[in-house]
């Protein structure tokens, strides 16, 4: 029996790696000769650093960046094992939880740090650089990101503005000048786990979509909204690229517009550059069964999660595979196009801490049964 097992952290209660490795445990207390290779996996946000340097021997690195309200803090990120890639969660430096509430402005922040740690990343002689953009506190069209890494931005009087520009700070920009940044970034090949389709701007861009979980009023909404449309029109007429309705060019506040723009990024979903970067066909092949796994299950996994991921890629090898999921939400049963089955692990009604502290063990024991329907069905 040969089994792989590529299931994603249960979000505040247990690391991808904890998840793989309870499951194992719970399949070889049915199944103690099982092959089993473990796999913990991530869709490009939070976790996806711990995931791919854990999967690939590399190392986690940390760097002094300015946070999203231009204090300073440490980062971190990783290197692979391969010695030429560099992974980064953009939410390390200017991610949302690193904002007190009552201070959530996105006419304030800027992603400054994170092209800090982009130049970090380069600093140690890599050749690809993946970035997990989930989890901004920002709204400025990625435009702080550009500062640090070289492109400079100039206002009507030609003046250079100061390093740190945020979300309020874009119609102040006249003209966009990226020749030096294009030059340093000609032979580094950027890629952009993103897992949203909205455009840069309109009712389903950066701002009307996310600014208001970022802080941003109904008023702010319209003015970062416009300063976007500006961004978009100086981007066209100075860098010759057209990315206003670039699917995903509203992820993080702009930062995938202006990541494509500024710096000949390539927008991908997080889950797929993960899987590749794991070789997780490679590991699939040959498998009895895979499993999978995050902490919920709902409508919204179909697109994609982790779950979505490897169900998919786990079809088309003709491989069966269940997902162990923590909840499951409205919906769920949309899953079962790309999965065989899902199973809840709480074993009865319980407060969330409980099962939060609960999890390795509900995993194991879940993971336990599947085995034993599994033999039963088998036979």
């Amino acid at each position: 029996m040969k089994i792989l097992i590529a299931a994603d952290s249960f979000k505040g209660a247990l690391p991808a790696q904890a998840v793989c490795q309870a499951v194992a445990d719970g399949l070889r207390d049915v199944w103690p000769d099982a092959e089993i290779e473990r796999v913990p996996m991530a869709d490009g946000g939070e976790g996806t650093v711990q995931a791919l340097v854990s999967a690939t021997g590399g190392v986690e690195r940390s760097a002094t960046v300015r946070g999203p309200l231009q204090g300073e803090l440490s980062a971190g990120f990783g290197l692979l094992g391969d010695g030429k890639t560099a992974v980064i969660e953009m939410a390390a430096a200017s991610g949302l939880p690193l904002v007190p509430s009552e201070q959530r402005d996105p006419l304030r922040t800027t992603t400054f740090g994170t092209g800090q740690l982009i130049q970090a990343a380069l600093g140690c002689g890599v050749q690809r650089v993946i970035i997990g953009i989930g989890g901004s506190a920002t709204v400025d069209g990625g435009v702080g990101c550009a500062q640090a890494v070289g492109v400079q931005f100039l206002d009507a009087q030609g003046r250079l503005l100061a390093d740190g520009l945020a979300g309020g700070d874009l119609q102040r920009i006249a003209r966009i000048d990226a020749s030096q940044a294009r030059a340093r970034l000609k032979a580094v090949e950027i890629l952009v786990a993103c897992d949203v389709n909205n455009p840069l701007c309109g009712p389903d861009g950066a701002a009307a979509v996310f600014g208001p979980q970022k802080g941003a009023t109904a008023q702010m909404v319209e003015q970062l909204d416009a300063g976007l449309r500006h961004l978009a029109g100086l981007i066209r007429r100075d860098l010759g690229l057209s990315i206003a309705e670039l699917q995903g060019a509203g992820a993080a506040g702009g930062l995938g517009a202006g990541l494509v723009a500024f710096c000949g990024a390539r927008l991908k979903p997080g889950v797929g550059i993960v899987m590749e970067q794991l070789r997780l066909a490679e590991r699939m092949a040959g498998c009895d069964l895979a499993i999978t796994g995050e902490g919920r299950l709902d409508g919204q996994s179909v697109m994609g999660k982790t779950v979505s991921g490897v169900g998919q890629l786990a079809r088309e090898l003709g491989i069966p595979v269940v997902a162990l999921v923590g909840s499951i939400g409205p919906d769920a049963s949309r899953t079962l196009d790309i999965v065989d089955a899902y199973l809840c692990i709480l074993d009865g009604p319980m407060s969330l801490s409980h099962a939060m502290d609960g999890t390795a063990s509900m995993l194991r024991a879940t993971a336990a049964n599947l085995a034993r329907i599994w033999s039963v069905a088998r036979r």
